[in-house]
């Protein structure tokens, strides 16, 4: 079975409903994906440029993420180089705060045995 590109309003992974929240952790949620969202919000760059900075990734697994971002309308290509949309960036921004969460996670987890946070 060939993967499709997650949409709302259409069964995804994990739901049958096609909530949009859940088309979105659908896409989120596949291999590399948030690897590529990274790299392109650093610089837009070309399919072999994108493979190396992704580092072991497969030129097959990397043409279907760019498939399926671009066909999310996350990512668009110009020229020979892909880019994030605008819808694209949002979704970067979106992120921003788990980043910052994931951030404060490793300096906990690096400070001692687990507790429940509280004194």
């Amino acid at each position: 079975m060939e993967a499709r590109t997650p949409r709302p309003g259409s069964p995804v992974r994990g739901s049958s409903s096609g909530r949009p929240v859940m088309a979105a952790l659908d896409l989120l949620g596949r291999r590399w994906t948030l690897r590529i969202l990274w790299e392109l919000s650093q610089a837009p760059a070309g399919f072999r440029e994108l493979q190396r900075r992704c580092e072991r990734m497969s030129s097959s697994v990397l043409s279907t993420r760019l498939g399926e971002l671009t066909g999310a309308r996350v990512l668009t290509l110009r020229g020979d180089a892909y880019h994030l949309t605008r819808l694209g960036e949002d979704l970067v921004e979106a992120l921003s705060p788990l980043n910052a969460w994931s951030r404060r996670w490793a300096e906990e987890m690096d400070t001692g045995p687990a507790g429940d946070g509280e004194s």
